[in-house]
């Protein structure tokens, strides 16, 4: 049987490592793919809309958003990269592990 103070540090650990983790890698296709605002791509021609999911909690403990924040961004530039764009804008702020995007491509 564990004592109280090994669950409790064995939670702290889990926790820290699960809050600071991010689990999405940029692939070849997004490298390079920018992340841009409305302005930036006004003279770009839109190809179309992504929208990232990620896990933005386990076991009801939230992750860190920055590395939730992070792996949206890099799984929004690998879509765009598919299907053919070098330029992302949010179309939105990050909401529970969810944000669209408009993709790009720019000359």
């Amino acid at each position: 049987m564990m004592s109280t103070q090994v669950k409790l540090i064995a939670g702290l650990l889990g926790a820290t490592l699960v809050s600071g983790c991010a689990w999405v890698d940029l692939k070849p296709q997004g490298q390079n793919v920018r992340i841009l605002t409305e302005r930036d791509v006004k003279k770009c021609k839109r190809i179309g809309h992504v929208t990232s999911n990620t896990t933005a909690s386990i076991a009801y403990i939230p992750r860190d958003d920055d590395s939730v924040n992070e792996e949206l961004r890099n799984l929004g530039r690998n879509y765009a990269g598919d299907m053919g764009g070098n330029a992302i804008v949010p179309t939105g702020p990050a909401i529970r592990g969810e944000q669209s995007f408009n993709v790009y491509h720019c000359h």
